[in-house]
């Protein structure tokens, strides 16, 4: 058997390891760039951004999705109808 054949198991799960592991940091920075661009950017106005920031938190990576798609998106947009740059 030569040895390209021998080290082919063991190459193909610490590929997979390492994809996985650079996916996983991937959404790690994505869910802590959410709950900081909500605690930083998200307005005062009653318990908006307690209930964002609580809703991020308790529901990680599927509250930092709904936040990106939800309340980011609209207030990035406001903000560029206002003219502010």
């Amino acid at each position: 058997m030569s040895e390209i054949e021998s080290t082919t198991p063991i190459i193909i799960p610490i590929l997979l390891m390492l994809i996985m592991g650079s996916v996983m940091m991937a959404l790690l920075a994505f869910w802590i760039w959410m709950l900081i661009d909500c605690i930083k950017n998200e307005p005062d106005e009653g318990n908006n951004k307690l209930i964002w920031v609580l809703v991020i938190i308790f529901t990680q990576l599927l509250g930092a999705v709904i936040y990106y798609f939800v309340q980011r998106r609209e207030r990035l947009q406001n903000y560029k109808l206002d003219g502010s740059n």
